[in-house]
């Protein structure tokens, strides 16, 4: 390991221990001059930008990268750069995450105990291609309080290097520390940063499967992300034909190489020669190309006008097509009998990122709700909204398909923790061996304290 590398570490804890004692307000200022300092150098990064877009499609045309990674790169795809800086402002308006009080407990007499959020700490994250991740990780570290090292994809380098210029020059307005948010070039730093787990305490990869995979299988730091971004969409024998129509389209074509567009339709045998033939027809006129087990083949090949690009987008599907990232103008096609096996093939098919079902039933929308068991479970409506943006938490610092801590688009609730705070008060020591059984000895009262401050004491 390098000695730069440790010193990169080093300097991030030593950033984040030094900003818990910085006013919360320096947090706020800190992102108001960011985006001053974006806004004041936009034609630099988008030249920058533009630059890394015509590198990526020489990559794309020898073969060497993947259609989906080059068209995450673009940051002058209309309305991208004011999504990023809004998502500035909304995280700056943004309650404080820190110092929210979750639990309380009178245990004595003038003894208080209060569960308190926190930030986590060093956070460690890597990414590919999508150069605003750089802003929107930053943005939301600042404001719960977490220092960030950020790795980009050497695909975008150039636009990285300026916006984190950018987040710099802002940062210098403040009295938080010049280490606050560092950005790091080689994936030899990566490495070496993996091991350094006494220094960093969350790593969040975003990117391809192999990426996060490889980041999962060679660190001992706790990994907060997802793998795949299978969602998959259920055509219920209730459905309405137009919100089929609409959801299914808007979540397959909107943005293919997003981790929340569809990949995989189920579709009830019951509507397989009536609804299906519809969608069929609009994903056709999409050009989009179906993988379709032999039931909705059939279904599709008997399509009348017959679509004109029948003989190249209506496929036979294989085992891999229902486990497969498509990310990209295709879809998988299967029929099931009913909600029970959907949920089935959902649970062992998907990756636990976002699934839709189409129905007009409310009590199959609530059985495919609590059966399903993926971070968002949605009832007609497009699984495109699976986003921090959209979901209200300003940006996000990605889609955590796990269990533990943060699961979903992670904002600012997934980069806070919790410490428990004790509080003596009174003239009296607060000793434990003045408590339990016998003569003299006291009691735990455990009752929740009323009256609570919207503060948290100390914070």
């Amino acid at each position: 390991m390098s000695n730069d590398t440790l010193k990169i570490a080093q300097a991030a804890k030593v950033a984040f221990e030094a900003s818990q004692l910085v006013h919360v307000d320096e947090r706020i200022k800190a992102l108001r001059a960011i985006k001053a300092e974006l806004t004041l150098n936009k034609d630099a990064i988008f030249a920058a930008n533009s630059e890394d877009v015509l590198a990526a499609q020489e990559e794309v045309k020898a073969g060497r990268m993947s259609e989906s990674l080059m068209n995450r790169l673009d940051l002058r795809k209309p309305g991208k750069w004011e999504s990023m800086l809004q998502g500035i402002d909304d995280v700056a308006s943004l309650p404080d995450p820190t110092g929210s009080i979750s639990y309380t407990s009178e245990l004595d007499d003038q003894l208080e105990l209060y569960r308190v959020s926190c930030p986590i700490g060093v956070l460690l994250i890597i990414f590919e291609a999508r150069p605003e991740v750089v802003v929107n990780i930053a943005t939301l570290a600042i404001k719960s309080g977490n220092t960030a090292i950020l790795k980009g994809g050497k695909e975008s380098t150039r636009t990285a290097i300026l916006l984190a210029k950018a987040i710099s020059s802002g940062l210098a307005q403040t009295s938080l520390p010049s280490t606050y948010i560092q950005v790091i070039q080689t994936r030899a730093e990566v490495s070496a940063l993996l091991s350094l787990d006494q220094f960093i305490d969350l790593v969040i990869p975003r990117g391809s499967n192999s990426l996060v995979r490889n980041i999962q299988n060679n660190t001992r730091i706790p990994v907060m992300g997802h793998a795949d971004g299978l969602c998959l969409a259920y055509l219920d024998e209730f459905a309405d034909l137009k919100k089929a129509i609409d959801l299914v389209l808007e979540s397959k074509i909107d943005y293919p190489s997003a981790c929340n567009s569809l990949e995989t339709l189920i579709v009830h045998e019951k509507v397989v020669n009536s609804i299906w033939p519809e969608i069929a027809k609009s994903l056709l006129d999409a050009n989009v190309v179906l993988h379709c087990d032999p039931t909705t083949l059939a279904a599709a090949q008997a399509l009348q006008p017959t679509p004109s690009n029948k003989l190249t987008h209506i496929k036979a599907s294989t085992e891999e097509s229902y486990t497969t990232e498509f990310l990209s103008l295709d879809l998988a096609v299967v029929t099931l009998p009913g909600l029970p096996e959907a949920i089935k093939w959902i649970n062992s098919h998907g990756s636990h990122h976002t699934d839709l079902i189409i129905t007009e039933s409310d009590e199959n929308a609530a059985m495919f709700c609590r059966g399903v068991d993926s971070a968002g479970t949605y009832v007609n409506a497009s699984t495109r909204f699976a986003d921090g943006f959209r979901y209200g938490f300003g940006t996000e610092v990605g889609i955590s398909t796990g269990r533990i801590h943060a699961r979903g688009p992670v904002g600012l609730e997934g980069l806070v923790t919790y410490k428990y705070v004790l509080r003596g008060k009174g003239t009296s020591s607060h000793l434990v061996s003045t408590f339990g059984s016998g003569a003299g000895k006291k009691q735990f009262k455990h009752r929740p304290i009323s009256n609570l401050s919207k503060d948290a004491p100390f914070h």
